[in-house]
C-alpha cells in the first residue's frame, strides 16, 4: 500500500476506493474473498475480502457511484482527521492512502456520519455538519469545505448522525444530554423531570434543507421526538419514509435496584426499531419498550406521574432487539449482487454492548431483517458475525473489532467499517441467487445460539456470582458499565483507570469527582475523554472507601488504600463549602 501525506488536519477520515463500473453486477468483476472471509461468520455463498485495516477509528462510511467509498474517523490520523483511499486494481485491497481535511477546530471532536448526497459528501462532528463538493476525476476532493449546521452541543449523546430524502432534506439526530431526564442524572432513585425539558431541543429528529448553508437547529423543524439517541437512520426509497433505531436507556438495577434484578438491567429496554413518521413520539423518557412482554412500559422515573394529561401515546416500534446492543447504523438494500432474500432489506450493525455488567456483554455483530411491501416479513436474523473474535464478551474492549457503519457499493457489494482498528470489509456474492434459502439462513440461526447473542441464563452466566471482594463488587455495581471490568474504559467517552493521575495521584482530588461527579471533559495520558461521571454522594463512606482502594490497588495500579476516615473528611469540607 502506498502512502501519501495530504494536509496536517483532523477528525473527519474519507476513505477512497475506485474501480467498479456502475450498471448491471458482473461476477467475473468481483474481487476474490479472502480464505477466512475476514474473520467472518456469513451465510454459505458470500465472501468477504478485507479492504484496509488500521485506518483508525472508523464510524459511518458512504460509497460513491464510481465505487469511491468515504469513512468518518473518531480522531485524526497522522495530525490529519480526512483521509482518501483507492484500490487501483480491482483487487479488492486499497492500494493509495491520503489524509486531510481542515474544520475540526471549530465545532469540536467527536464521530458520527458520513453520507453523499447530491454531488457532496455530507459529514458530522459533536457541534456541526460539513459538506464537500466531490471532485470528478478526484482521489481528494479539490473543493472548499463547506458549514451546513452548527449546534451547541452538550453532553451526552453527541452523534450527529445523517439522513436525506428525495424531496431535498436533511435529516439530523440530536441525542438526549441526559440517561433518562431525571432531576440528578445518572443517581439512583432520582425521579424524572416533568415535565422533560431537554426534548425541546433534544432526543429527537430534526429536518434541514439539505442544500442551505449556515443553519442552526431553529432552522429545522422538529420532526420527531422521544428517541434518546436515534444514530441509526436511514431513508427507506420503496416507503419513501425514514426509519430509525434508538439507544435505550442504562442501568435500570443500578438506579432502581428494588425494582430490576441485574439480569432485567442486562436485557432491558429494547433497542427500538421506528419507522418514524412526522410528528412520531417514540415515548423517551416517559416510557421504554419490553421486548421481553412485547409493550412500552413506564419508565421507574415517572411510574407516580399522570402521563395521560400532557405526553402523547407513544408509537410503538416495529421491532424490538435485546437490551444494549448499540445499533449504529441502518441501510436498506437496493442493489441486485446479493439473493432476492435481502432486496429491500434492512441491515443493521450492532456495534455491542458496554452496559450488560454482571452477564457477558452482547451483540457485535450485522443484523438483517427481511421486508416486504414496506415491513418487515420475518424475524431478525445474524448476517455477519466473528468481529469480536471470541464469543464470550466480559468487557466492550475485549472485542477485537465491533461493527459501525454500513454502506453500498455501485455493484451491490456491502461495505462494512469497525470501530477498533479500522478494518473495512467488502461483502460480496458471487453464487447462484435462486438456490439460496432456507438452508443457509438455518446455518446463521444457529449462531444465535452463542453466548454474544443468546439471552443469559439468571444464574449461570453471571459473571459476578464468585466475586469476594467488597470493594470489586460496588465497582461491579457502579463502575463496570462505563469503565468496563479491565478498567480501560471503552477508548472513547470513558477513561482507564489504570496508570491514570486521576486514581493514582491526589485521593483528595479522585474523592471530589466520586461526590460531585465530573461533567468536563478531561484529559487521560493525552486522551481526551467527555462522558459524563454522575455523583456517587449516595455512597457511604465506608463503601467509597472500598471501591476507590480496589480501583487504586488493581488495574496494575499500586498506590494504596483510602481509609474511610479520609472520605468523611473530604465529604466534610465539601458540605461546609455549600
Amino acid at each position: 500500500m502506498k502512502l501519501s501525506r495530504m494536509c496536517p488536519y483532523e477528525l473527519l477520515c474519507i476513505f477512497v476506493m475506485s474501480g467498479f463500473l456502475s450498471g448491471s453486477v458482473q461476477k467475473s468483476n468481483l474481487p476474490k474473498g479472502d480464505a477466512d472471509n475476514g474473520g467472518l461468520f456469513l451465510p454459505d455463498g458470500f465472501e468477504a475480502v478485507v479492504v484496509a485495516d488500521n485506518i483508525g477509528h472508523a464510524r459511518h462510511l458512504a460509497v460513491n457511484e464510481n465505487g469511491d467509498i468515504y469513512v468518518k474517523l473518531t480522531y485524526a490520523k497522522q495530525d490529519s482527521g480526512n483521509a482518501a483511499i483507492r484500490d487501483s486494481d480491482n483487487d479488492g485491497k486499497a492500494d493509495h492512502i491520503a489524509y486531510f481535511g481542515d474544520y475540526e477546530a471549530e465545532s469540536g471532536y467527536g464521530p458520527t456520519a458520513m453520507k453523499i448526497y447530491s454531488g457532496h459528501i455530507y459529514f458530522s462532528t459533536k457541534g456541526a455538519v460539513y459538506r464537500q463538493k466531490l471532485t470528478p476525476g478526484k482521489l481528494v476532493p479539490e473543493s472548499k469545505i463547506e458549514l451546513v449546521l452548527t449546534d451547541n452541543y452538550i453532553s451526552e449523546h453527541i452523534g450527529k448522525s445523517l439522513a436525506f430524502d428525495d424531496d431535498g432534506h436533511m435529516y439530523v439526530n440530536f441525542g438526549s444530554i441526559s440517561n433518562n431526564c431525571q432531576v440528578d442524572n445518572r443517581t439512583p432513585e432520582s425521579p424524572g423531570q416533568y415535565l422533560c425539558a431537554e426534548l425541546a431541543e433534544h432526543a429527537g429528529i430534526w429536518r434541514f434543507d439539505a442544500n442551505k448553508l449556515g443553519q442552526t437547529q431553529k432552522d429545522g423543524l422538529g420532526y420527531a421526538t422521544g428517541l434518546r439517541d436515534g444514530i441509526a437512520m436511514d431513508w427507506n426509497h420503496e416507503t419513501n419514509t425514514l426509519f430509525a433505531l434508538e439507544h435505550g436507556r442504562d442501568d435500570l438495577h443500578q438506579h432502581w435496584p428494588s425494582l430490576y434484578s441485574e439480569w432485567e438491567s442486562a436485557m432491558l429496554p429494547s433497542e427500538e426499531f421506528f419507522e418514524v413518521k412526522e410528528g412520531m413520539n417514540g415515548g423517551w423518557p416517559y416510557y421504554y419498550y419490553d421486548q421481553l412482554q412485547n409493550k412500552k412500559v413506564v419508565s421507574p422515573e415517572y411510574q407516580g406521574n399522570d402521563l395521560t394529561k400532557e405526553v402523547a401515546k407513544p408509537a410503538n416500534p416495529i421491532m424490538g432487539f435485546p437490551g444494549h446492543w448499540a445499533p449504529n447504523d441502518l441501510f436498506f438494500y437496493t442493489g441486485s449482487q446479493f439473493p432476492e432474500h435481502y432486496k429491500n432489506g434492512a441491515f443493521i450493525a450492532f456495534m455491542g454492548s458496554a452496559g450488560r455488567a454482571p452477564y457477558p456483554q452482547s451483540g457485535f455483530f450485522v443484523g438483517f431483517v427481511p421486508f416486504r411491501n414496506g415491513v418487515p416479513s420475518g424475524p431478525w436474523e445474524v448476517f455477519a458475525d466473528g468481529f469480536a473474535e471470541k464469543d464470550t464478551i466480559v468487557s466492550s474492549s475485549d472485542a477485537a473489532h465491533r461493527p459501525m457503519g454500513i454502506a453500498m457499493g455501485p455493484d451491490g457489494s456491502l461495505y462494512i467499517s469497525d470501530s477498533v482498528t479500522g478494518k473495512i470489509w467488502r461483502i460480496i456474492y458471487k453464487e447462484s441467487k435462486e438456490n439460496f434459502g432456507k438452508n443457509q439462513l438455518a446455518k446463521m440461526e444457529k449462531r444465535k445460539t452463542l453466548t454474544h447473542l443468546r439471552t443469559p441464563d439468571k444464574i449461570k452466566d453471571n459473571l459476578a456470582r464468585n466475586i469476594a471482594n467488597e470493594g470489586q463488587k460496588i465497582y461491579n455495581l457502579y463502575c463496570i458499565s462505563c469503565h468496563q471490568k479491565d478498567g480501560m474504559g471503552d477508548g472513547s467517552r470513558y477513561p482507564p483507570l489504570g496508570k491514570s493521575e486521576w486514581v493514582i495521584g491526589d485521593k483528595k482530588r479522585l474523592l471530589k469527582v466520586l461526590l460531585n461527579g465530573l461533567k468536563e471533559p478531561i484529559t487521560v495520558n493525552g486522551k481526551h475523554f467527555n462522558g459524563e461521571m454522575p455523583k456517587y454522594n449516595f455512597l457511604s463512606d465506608a463503601d467509597i472507601s472500598k471501591v476507590t482502594s480496589y480501583i487504586r490497588l488493581n488495574f496494575e495500579n499500586n498506590a494504596g488504600a483510602i481509609q474511610e476516615k479520609e472520605v468523611a473528611n473530604v465529604r466534610g469540607k465539601l458540605k461546609d463549602k455549600k
